[in-house]
């Protein structure tokens, strides 16, 4: 497998993100981490969306920390810190969520509360449900685990058009269409920092493309297996949306086919936009406390 590694120096001095940078291999790929707070404490474990990294968390990591929790933040390969294969073949959905496998058993992660944006989720749901014994708590925020059976939302269906399309993938601009408000230039270029060029770009042009969309896309059967799963979890599962009609759907499935979700204060936003914790970051950041165990 090809790799490329953006340079450290995208990565000084970048608002809000002071975090040092931690690494595990996996596969031959380095994947790096924010570990912050007591680790002694119960992980929580943020996993990302498209096409962002854990800088999309950086608020969120400092007030859980703050608060006791011990906070995993990874990047996903072609994201972030990490390494970035660079050929679009190399990211498959099963990919994914081998390299987070791998990424749990290196930090022997136990009680997890998984948080899981986006594509987060669509990796930390198969994750979870693979992985029961691993996972206290589950925290879906706008995000699905589609099988390929569903029909394909028209918003969704313009994004992966969009995503392939687009002469100039400028992350920065990209995180703005999905945010209600307005992001200074800074904050843009956290999401840009990554990216120096297009060859950094293969992981985020092709994950739009791994979405199931078909009964018979190659990571329907294990979905449909991990919705079995889900659909006998009694632990704590908790939604977080806002009314994009994209997740509208997943949303409701979520709380009406889970039972640990039966009860369960969840969210919705509307108005906000599917970039949620730049639009409501503070609120996301005081759900998940009162979601969590005290510390």
């Amino acid at each position: 497998m090809d790799i490329i590694r953006t340079p450290d120096e995208r990565f000084a001095n970048l608002t809000g993100y002071p975090f040092s940078p931690h690494y595990t291999d996996a596969d031959g790929l380095r994947i790096h981490y924010v570990d912050e707070g007591p680790r002694e404490a119960d992980p929580v474990l943020l996993l990302h969306g498209e096409p962002s990294w854990s800088y999309m968390y950086r608020d969120t990591i400092s007030t859980l920390a703050a608060a006791g929790h011990r906070v995993i933040a990874p990047d996903l390969p072609g994201f972030g810190r990490s390494d970035k294969p660079l050929h679009r073949g190399d990211y498959t959905y099963q990919g994914h969520v081998a390299w987070m496998h791998e990424l749990v058993t290196a930090l022997d992660l136990r009680e997890i509360t998984l948080v899981g944006h986006d594509w987060g989720g669509f990796i930390g749901l198969r994750l979870a449900a693979e992985n029961p014994d691993l996972f206290a708590r589950i925290v879906a925020a706008e995000t699905d685990l589609r099988t390929g059976d569903e029909p394909v939302p028209e918003g969704m269906r313009q994004w992966r058009q969009l995503s392939q399309e687009m002469p100039v993938f400028e992350v920065g601009e990209i995180t703005q269409m999905i945010t209600v408000r307005r992001l200074p230039q800074d904050i843009r270029a956290g999401y840009d920092a990554p990216f120096p060029d297009p060859r950094y770009q293969s992981g985020a042009r092709q994950f739009p493309l791994l979405i199931p969309t078909s009964p018979n896309d190659p990571a329907s059967a294990a979905n449909r297996a991990a919705w079995q799963v889900l659909r006998g979890w009694d632990k704590p599962f908790l939604t977080i949306f806002t009314d994009d009609p994209v997740f509208r759907d997943a949303n409701m499935r979520f709380q009406e086919s889970i039972p640990g979700a039966k009860g369960r204060r969840h969210r919705m936003f509307p108005g906000a936009g599917h970039s949620l914790t730049e639009d409501i970051g503070p609120e996301m950041a005081e759900i998940l406390l009162e979601f969590l165990p005290r510390s």
